[in-house]
Formats: C-alpha cells, sequence, structure tokens
C-alpha cells in the first residue's frame, strides 16, 4: 500500500472521528449547563464551557483540514497547508482566554463559596467524563501526525480531566461537605490546561514566523554541504516549516567555474545530504560564481 493512499485513509478517519467528537461535545455541554445550574456547580459550568470551545476548536480543525487539502494555485503557490496551523494557534488561544477567565471565576466563588448539590453534580459530571474519554481516544492516534489535529485532542484531553477532576470534587462534597474543593479544582484543571495550550501555540508560532525547526543545528548543516568537493560556500540559507510535517530548504551556492556542467550530480548529492541527514523533503538550491557580496548565512 502506497503512502499516499495510507496517508488519504488516515486522513479520512481523523475527519470522521472529528464529526462525531463535535457532536458529542456539543450534547455534553448542553448537559453539563443544565446540571451546573441546577446544581450550582461552577466547576460543572466551567467544563462545560470547555467542552462548548471544544465543539467550536473541532470544527475550526476539520475545516482547517479540508482546505489544507485544496491544491495550490498561482496565488497560494504553496497551496493551503498553513491552514491548519492557523487553526492550531486559534484553539490555543481559546484555551487560553477561557482558562484565565475560569481561574478569574474560581477565585470569587473561593471568596463567595455557595451551596453546591453534589447528587446532580456527580451524575452530569459522569455523562461528560465517559464522553470525553470516547472523543479523546477517537482523537488520539491522528494528533500523533498533525499539530492541528494535536490542538484538537488536547482540548478533549483537559476536558476528559477536568471532568475525573469534578467527579472527584462531586465525592467530597457530598460525603465530607467541602465546597471549596469544587473552585479549586477548577483552578488546578484551568492551569495544566494553560500550560499545554502555550506548548501548541508557541510551536504554532515558530512555524508561522519560518524559525529553524527544532533539533536542526543551521551550522551543522553548513558545514556538510561546503564540505562537498566544488563547493566554495553556501550562504542566504533559509530553512523553515511549510506546516508542522514539511520542512523546507533554500540557499545559493558559490562553485567553482569547472564545475558548471557537473552541476547535476552535485545537486543531487546534497540534496541526498539534506534529506538523509535533515529530513529535508523540499529543496530551492542556486548555484553561482561570484555573485553575492555577502556570504553570511
Amino acid at each position: 500500500m502506497s503512502y499516499n493512499h495510507t496517508h488519504t485513509k488516515t486522513s479520512s478517519k481523523s475527519e470522521k472521528n472529528l464529526i462525531i467528537t463535535i457532536f458529542l461535545n456539543f450534547i455534553i455541554s448542553f448537559i453539563e449547563i443544565i446540571g451546573g445550574l441546577l446544581s450550582g456547580s461552577l466547576s460543572l459550568i466551567s467544563d462545560a464551557l470547555h467542552n462548548f470551545s471544544d465543539g467550536i476548536a473541532i470544527i475550526i480543525t476539520y475545516i482547517a483540514m479540508k482546505l489544507s487539502k485544496k491544491p495550490k494555485t498561482f496565488k497560494y503557490t504553496f497551496g493551503f497547508k498553513r491552514a491548519e496551523i492557523i487553526a492550531a494557534i486559534i484553539n490555543s488561544s481559546t484555551l487560553i482566554i477561557i482558562s484565565f477567565f475560569l481561574i478569574k471565576e474560581a477565585v470569587e466563588r473561593i471568596n463567595h463559596p455557595s451551596p453546591i448539590t453534589g447528587s446532580i453534580m456527580l451524575i452530569v459530571a459522569t455523562i461528560g467524563l465517559i464522553a470525553n474519554i470516547v472523543g479523546t481516544l477517537l482523537l488520539k492516534k491522528g494528533s500523533k501526525n498533525s499539530l492541528n489535529m494535536r490542538a484538537a485532542y488536547f482540548h478533549l484531553l483537559s476536558d476528559a480531566i477536568s471532568s475525573l477532576a469534578v467527579v472527584i470534587g462531586a465525592v467530597f462534597i457530598i460525603f465530607f461537605n467541602i465546597y471549596w474543593l469544587d473552585p479549586l479544582m477548577t483552578i488546578v484543571i484551568s492551569i495544566y490546561i494553560l500550560k499545554e495550550a502555550y506548548i501548541i501555540a508557541k510551536e504554532a508560532v515558530e512555524v508561522l514566523m519560518m524559525s529553524v525547526p527544532d533539533g536542526i543545528d543551521i551550522q551543522e548543516m553548513k558545514q556538510e554541504i561546503e564540505s562537498k568537493a566544488g563547493v566554495i560556500n553556501l550562504h542566504h540559507l533559509h530553512l523553515w516549516k511549510l506546516n508542522d510535517k514539511d520542512i523546507h530548504f533554500e540557499a545559493h551556492i558559490e562553485v567553482n567555474d569547472s564545475l558548471i556542467s557537473s552541476l547535476m550530480p552535485l545537486k543531487i548529492g546534497i540534496e541526498e545530504i539534506l534529506k538523509s541527514k535533515f529530513d529535508v523533503n523540499h529543496t530551492t538550491i542556486q548555484f553561482e560564481v561570484s555573485q553575492c557580496e555577502n556570504i553570511l548565512v
């Protein structure tokens, strides 16, 4: 089975799983909002808001996946692959904003506690937990190969953890009347979500800013290529990610005049270095003879 066929099959399955999780999240949100209002539980309402934001986030993820498959055009010569990176930034930013809002609400609830009906809280949170675990499992496999899917996956994972915390909080309220545990759980959950959202947002921003991919030493790359026979120097070197999978490379390479007739074997040799040692799957190489004054990378 070819890579493209396997990739298409995996992508199609990921899209199907996304649609299922969208419906799951909106249903959970509705149930938890009603349950939160009836029980007076802030953590249950916060969990509902997380689930609702997850539903929106997964819709954005789904649209981005569809856009990324559109062919390149004369205007968008790289295609729409970065749609998924933009979606990852939107989703992670939403998580950060919601987390700060919930921390604020939780602090206010600690200062001004109110009675909570633990039994309703427990039943609704358990339903939410089961649904979130199902959604998390559906997105887990796809999250390994896509930053966009990883953002959606962490939305679901954070909600599964959130629901578990709410269940634990409900048990303590029922048996020990510890009402302050409800907002405390909200704060702990929100801090965890902030951490994960920051990591995703940082990686997505680095892709958009066209930074050198992590794990690649650009000086080592320069030395490897300059060690090739006939290469005088390499400069105007650019290395970036188009999305979270495709690494692109371009550079000017000064060579001897006598090598002009044998540039193709040299070019193939350089591309082999880039592919085998640095996992670069797209290269743009310009050969020249004493054309550029500035030979710095």
